[in-house]
């Protein structure tokens, strides 16, 4: 500080002073106050070095971080989910928060999570489903040295010589009729040309008849004794030895189940039989069973674009998903089988009381399905509140068939309680409420609808 710096600072100094009624400081005096302020300042001056060497470590801490990171992609999904094999996948939305359905066509087992839900974390929840096939020759049901063929949903039984039906469990009777003591007249009369009654080993055919279902017998002689048989599939008719006619196996196996040959219809044939199946359906390997054509599948359907084909046993059937109409509340379609509420507004309590989502599903079934079974699982992959509800809604027909049973603490389950002679179409509809101390939080309602075949197979 120079000298007339000083002398200026002693008499702004001094000025202030005479104004607060003070005598002025001396110059020693103020000399020892510059220098306290000077050393109060160079610390400040420190402090403030250090703390901008601090921030600019931190910012640059910050630009190498984020120059580190990937950007961060706008559209977060999970990972896509394919159907499995033999399978089929309900549900497109890959986004947090949403499920995606698995099913297993007829004859398939589902193996691994019925249900997989999208995680915030972009992860799947549940391990990935296969649908494993039914392996129907399990309980070994071929019987008499049968052979047991696994098929799709169906077994086949390749019986040994002499024995048929479904399990191999009827004898199939060889028809010949011995005659003994003939006199030589009979025994002429019976074959023909042949020569006389002690002929060994003589053969007589007689002639062919002009119906399919009568043949010729087959007679030998030996020693006196004629022996008579017939073709597969034929027998001897009443005392004329010489006429076969033909064994209607339809009628003769017709009575009982373990009995039929075919599972569907039986036409009887000149010597034999064949069955047939009704319109959408394919015969089987074994020639006796009907397998169901998936139209769905294979494009033999005339759903439009805006609708799902659904196969069924023997058929198909096109449906249309379209969103409830609820007053107070609207609806967006997030899967092709599934409807979101839209955000309610905060004082709007009509809206609020909506269900949160609807989802729609639908199965195929036989005739004269066996009861009490399992039909579809309802459950909460995480939980807001403290209790889980689960309820059957609709009319006396829904509770007829249905009831809803609670497995664990976080699925509920549909359960038919009686079957249903086919052809029929039954819905059930499962309520879902999550409440927090007894205060409910969301209702969410699952649709199901089932079509119940004509047939038994």
């Amino acid at each position: 500080m120079t000298r007339t710096q000083v002398v200026m600072l002693l008499m702004s100094v001094c000025q202030l002073s005479i104004m607060h009624g003070q005598e002025c400081p001396s110059r020693q005096e103020l000399q020892n106050s510059l220098r306290q302020v000077h050393k109060l300042l160079s610390a400040h001056e420190t402090s403030y070095v250090q703390s901008l060497r601090t921030l600019r470590k931190k910012i640059n801490l910050l630009q190498t971080s984020t120059a580190r990171q990937p950007a961060k992609p706008t559209n977060v999904t999970c990972p896509k989910l394919e159907a499995p094999a033999n399978g089929k996948k309900m549900g497109k939305v890959l986004l947090p928060g949403h499920e995606v359905h698995f099913l297993c066509d007829p004859g398939y087992e589902l193996v691994g999570s019925e249900t997989r839900q999208c995680k915030e974390s972009l992860t799947w929840t549940g391990q990935q489903p296969v649908c494993k096939d039914i392996n129907e020759c399990a309980p070994s049901p071929c019987v008499n040295g049968g052979t047991c063929e696994n098929e799709v949903n169906v077994f086949v039984c390749i019986c040994a010589k002499g024995w048929g039906g479904a399990t191999c469990q009827t004898p199939v009777p060889t028809f010949f009729i011995t005659i003994t003591n003939t006199s030589a007249a009979t025994a002429a009369g019976v074959a023909g040309s042949a020569g006389s009654a002690g002929s060994a080993g003589a053969s007589v055919s007689p002639p062919a008849t002009s119906s399919p279902l009568v043949r010729p017998s087959h007679c030998t002689q030996t020693q006196g004794t004629t022996h008579c048989t017939c073709e597969a599939g034929y027998t001897i008719s009443g005392r004329d030895t010489s006429v076969c006619t033909d064994i209607d196996e339809c009628e003769l196996f017709h009575m009982g189940q373990s009995g039929r040959l075919c599972v569907h219809t039986c036409v009887n044939t000149p010597g034999g039989y064949r069955c047939t199946c009704p319109a959408g359906y394919n015969l089987t390997r074994d020639g006796r069973n009907c397998k169901d054509v998936d139209e769905c599948a294979n494009r033999q359907h005339n759903c439009t674009k805006d609708q799902l084909c659904i196969n069924t046993y023997g058929g198909f059937q096109c449906v249309k998903v379209e969103c409830p109409r609820i007053r107070n509340a609207t609806y967006v379609k997030t899967s092709p089988l599934r409807c979101e509420r839209n955000p309610c507004p905060v004082d709007n309590r009509a809206c609020s009381q909506a269900p949160n989502s609807m989802s729609y599903h639908y199965l195929s079934v036989v005739s004269n399905l066996s009861a009490p079974r399992v039909m579809f699982r309802v459950s909460a992959m995480r939980m807001m509140g403290d209790t889980l509800r689960f309820s059957l809604l609709g009319g006396s027909r829904a509770r007829r068939h249905f009831t809803v049973q609670r497995s664990d603490r976080q699925t509920g389950q549909l359960m038919l309680v009686s079957s249903v002679q086919g052809p029929a179409t039954l819905e059930a509809e499962v309520e879902m409420s999550e409440l927090e101390k007894r205060v409910l939080l969301g209702r969410y309602i699952t649709k199901v609808t089932i079509f119940v075949s004509p047939y038994e197979f």
